[in-house]
């Protein structure tokens, strides 16, 4: 199976942008239950990064409580990890795990296609059971 028969696309994700506020971002996450947002690219050449619930946990506990002064860019992983949408499941799945990842963005030519998650891969692992 290939990573794009299997990732979430672009347009059902949620994209902020780097200069956007932290909490803005929280909010967002909160208002579609979901993990992480995407931050966007700052230009064309730019990179795409994930900014993750860790990620703001982080930034509050170093803060200590305050990161209404945090931009995304401030905290956020850019350049997040990626990879390309027509690899094989199993090496992402590998990749995933051997380095404790649990998402990864799916780009071709510095565009964005999708994401990928560890959910994604033990969803259609739990169907051929």
């Amino acid at each position: 199976m290939l990573v794009e028969e299997l990732m979430t696309p672009k347009e059902k994700l949620v994209i902020v942008d780097q200069l956007a506020p932290v909490r803005k971002a929280l909010e967002l996450m909160k208002k579609y239950n979901i993990k992480s947002v995407i931050v966007d690219k700052s230009g064309p050449n730019g990179a795409y990064g994930l900014l993750t619930f860790k990620n703001i946990l982080q930034a509050i506990v170093a803060q200590e409580g305050d990161i209404d002064l945090l931009n995304v860019y401030d905290i956020a992983t850019i350049p997040a990890i990626s990879i390309t949408r027509k690899m094989e499941m199993k090496y992402v799945a590998k990749m995933m795990v051997n380095h404790s990842i649990k998402r990864v963005l799916v780009i071709d030519n510095n565009e964005l296609f999708g994401i990928i998650t560890m959910s994604d891969i033990i969803e259609v692992l739990l169907k051929d059971i």
